[in-house]
Parts: structure tokens; C-alpha cells; sequence
């Protein structure tokens, strides 16, 4: 780790040495300044998930995000909790699955039913990590097979969609893939392959794979 962003987390390995998109709220109207600034603040108390869920929410994004306790800390659970509470969805569902916030109520409470069924464990997040990770594979590897009543495979893009979009919705993810943030109203000038705007900066290690890079 090297550094620190202006959210106070320490900076993700320096793959783009010295990046802060915060530095940058300035050319952004209010109305962006408020929805980006807001998400580094401290968030509302949970709405949506019961205090059962949270705990396999909080396990199940970890896993999924490969959240780590030394770099900044993006609020995924807080921010998915709000879009549930709310009823923010993608607009669409599949057809074979609930509504998106039974889906979740349905699929974290089945998260604790696996882990005590093929665990003895009484709850999903009571796992050791390597263990949690067990669960969630089999449930990936179900695809379109049942998995307590719902389809695995999209029980599964459930759990992605959310987490992702939470995610990389916060400026320190933001920092961490170089993403220049909102286009509005400034835009963009430089279009292209390596044609970066004036307070870009270049990746590090452009010829490593970012995913490796997190498994070292």
C-alpha cells in the first residue's frame, strides 16, 4: 500500500500512483458533487436488511468483492441496503425469480440454511472465509439448477449485479481502475486507446492482470 486517498483509506496497491477523482470535484455541478461526495460520507443506518441478513450480506460481498480491512472501505452493504429499501432496481427481473427485494430476503436466509445444512455452522457469515467461499462456488457451479427453491444461476447474477454496481459506484474504486469520474458538464476531450485526459494518470503496470495482481 502507498499513500492515501481523501477519503482517509489507504491507497489500493499504487497501480495508478498518485490518482484521486475527488481532486477533481470541482468541475463537477453540485448536483454531481453531492451524489459522488455523498457516498464517502458516513451512510444511513440500515433500512432493509435484518440484523441476520446483514451479517450474510456483509460475509457475501466481502467474498465476493475481495474486500480487504487495510484499503479504503467502500460501504457496499450500506449502499445496496438503501437501493433495496427504496425499491431502486434494475427495472427488470427474470422471469423465474422473485422481485428483487424478496429475492434477497429469500437468498441470504438460504445462505444461513446451506451453512448449517452442509456445515453444521448456525449461520453463513459463522464460516471461516475459506469455507464461505466453499458455499459460494456451489452455488456458481449449480447454474440453472434449483438452489432452495430459486435458480442458482440467477440468484447468483442477483448478488453480482448489486454488489458490482455498488462497488464501482464509490470513488475509491474509482481510483482504483483510473476512471476519470463524471463526464458532466466538463466531458471528455481525449478519445482513444492511452489518450488520456490532462489529470489522468497511467497505469503502472499495464501488462498485469489486475486479477492476478489481487491474488498475489
Amino acid at each position: 500500500m502507498s499513500g492515501q486517498t481523501r477519503d482517509g483509506g489507504p491507497a489500493r496497491a499504487n497501480r495508478f500512483p498518485g490518482y484521486d477523482v475527488v481532486s477533481q470535484a470541482d468541475t463537477w455541478d453540485r448536483a454531481t458533487q453531492g451524489v459522488v461526495l455523498g457516498r464517502l460520507g458516513p451512510q444511513p443506518s440500515l433500512r432493509f436488511f435484518t440484523p441476520a441478513e446483514e451479517a450474510a450480506a456483509a460475509a457475501l460481498f466481502a467474498l465476493l468483492l475481495d474486500l480487504r480491512p487495510d484499503e479504503p472501505q467502500v460501504p457496499v452493504l450500506a449502499m445496496v441496503d438503501a437501493r433495496l429499501a427504496e425499491l431502486q432496481t434494475d427495472g427488470w427481473r427474470y422471469q423465474d425469480m422473485p422481485p428483487d427485494d424478496q429475492a434477497w430476503h429469500r437468498s441470504l436466509h438460504a445462505l444461513d440454511l446451506d451453512a448449517e445444512r452442509h456445515e453444521s455452522a448456525p449461520a453463513f457469515a459463522a464460516l471461516p472465509t475459506e469455507r464461505q467461499a466453499v458455499r459460494l462456488q456451489a452455488v456458481q457451479d449449480l447454474g440453472p439448477e434449483p438452489w432452495y427453491g430459486l435458480p442458482a444461476a440467477h440468484v447468483w447474477s442477483l448478488w453480482t449485479r448489486y454488489a458490482c454496481t455498488a462497488y464501482y459506484a464509490h470513488p475509491s474504486a474509482w481510483n482504483e481502475i483510473g476512471f476519470g469520474g463524471p463526464a458532466y458538464p466538463r466531458g471528455y476531450l481525449r478519445l482513444g486507446l492511452d489518450a488520456r485526459e490532462p489529470w489522468e494518470v497511467a497505469d503502472a503496470r499495464p501488462d498485469q492482470d489486475p486479477v492476478a495482481e489481487r491474488e498475489d
